[in-house]
């Protein structure tokens, strides 16, 4: 596998945003496939209080190159002031899946 690829995590609110951010990233090709994960609760420090909420879990597939753009799209339109943007290197795949990836992704 030559060309690099990664898994982006990104937490959104339980309010639908998560549908319409996923659409948003395949529709500008920037992601070939995004799941959407509900159910989630996190607990996390928010300007010096501990913060509980719901959230939905993205799990992004994308590549490299197109991993500046993806994140500028994700700053720009997530409802969070700052969003978790979180990028694992995919080390192996099915050939056939990366492929079908490249066809769509424009990086």
């Amino acid at each position: 596998m030559s060309k690099q690829y990664r898994l982006v995590l990104c937490t959104c609110p339980a309010d639908g945003s998560a549908d319409t951010l996923a659409h948003g990233l395949v529709s500008e090709h920037l992601a070939g496939c995004v799941n959407i994960l509900p159910g989630l609760t996190s607990v996390y420090p928010w300007q010096g209080n501990i913060e509980t909420g719901k959230e939905q879990l993205l799990l992004i597939k994308t590549d490299t190159a197109a991993l500046p753009a993806l994140e500028t799209y994700l700053k720009h339109h997530h409802p969070y002031e700052l969003p978790e943007i979180i990028a694992v290197p995919i080390r192996e795949g099915l050939a056939e899946y990366l492929q079908w990836l490249d066809s769509w992704i424009k990086s």
